[in-house]
C-alpha cells in the first residue's frame, strides 16, 4: 500500500518538536481503509547503534500533521500517558 511506503521511516516529532524516533511500521484498518496507528521505534545512541528495543504506539488521533516528517499533537509526556490509557 502506498501509504505505508510514504510514512515507514519518516521522524516523530511531538508537539514541542522533540524527535521521539522512526515510523517502523503502520497499522491500516483494511475493511475501513484506514490509518488506525504507528509503530514507532524511539530514537537515541541505542537506536543509533541497534541495541534498541524501546517502541511506541501512537494512535491516528495523537497525529496532528504529516509532511516530511509527523509532528504529534502533544509533548512525548503527555503523548505516552495517553497511550498507556488506551491500552488499559
Amino acid at each position: 500500500m502506498r501509504i505505508m511506503n510514504d510514512i515507514i521511516g519518516k521522524e516523530v516529532l511531538d508537539n514541542s518538536a522533540s524527535i521521539i524516533g522512526k515510523v517502523k511500521d503502520v497499522e491500516i484498518d483494511t475493511s475501513a481503509n484506514k490509518l488506525e496507528s504507528l509503530l514507532v521505534k524511539k530514537g537515541g545512541f541505542s537506536e543509533s547503534i541497534g541495541i534498541s528495543k524501546n517502541e511506541v504506539i501512537v494512535p491516528f488521533e495523537m497525529i496532528d500533521k504529516v509532511g516530511d516528517k509527523i509532528l504529534l499533537k502533544r509533548t512525548i509526556d503527555e503523548a505516552e500517558l495517553l497511550i498507556k490509557e488506551l491500552e488499559i
